[in-house]
């Protein structure tokens, strides 16, 4: 029947999936992908979670997708007091 498996489980790692064995609890369950949230994920976390994927996809012998989910263009300003206008073509100095 795996052989004609065509659903694809994708799990997304969150701070609860921080151990190997959580990990390879995901992929013998079968999840195929695992996703990551590139917005509030932390470098060395995710490099230290990549390991564990590919350690548990080898224990597992299957492959197992690492997705990157990177936010798209979003301007961060900071915080002012108060609300400041700003129209279309106007600069703003701070």
């Amino acid at each position: 029947m795996e052989k004609f498996k065509r659903t694809k489980i994708i799990a997304t790692i969150g701070p609860a999936m921080n151990s190997y064995d959580a990990v390879l609890s995901l992929i013998e369950a079968g999840t195929n992908g695992i996703r990551f949230n590139f917005s509030h994920a932390k470098h060395d976390e995710c490099t230290e979670q990549i390991a564990w994927i590919r350690k548990a996809s080898k224990a597992c012998g299957k492959p197992v997708a690492i997705i990157q989910d990177l936010q798209g263009p979003k301007m961060r300003l900071g915080d002012f007091e108060g609300i400041i206008n700003v129209r279309r073509g106007q600069s703003l100095a701070f």
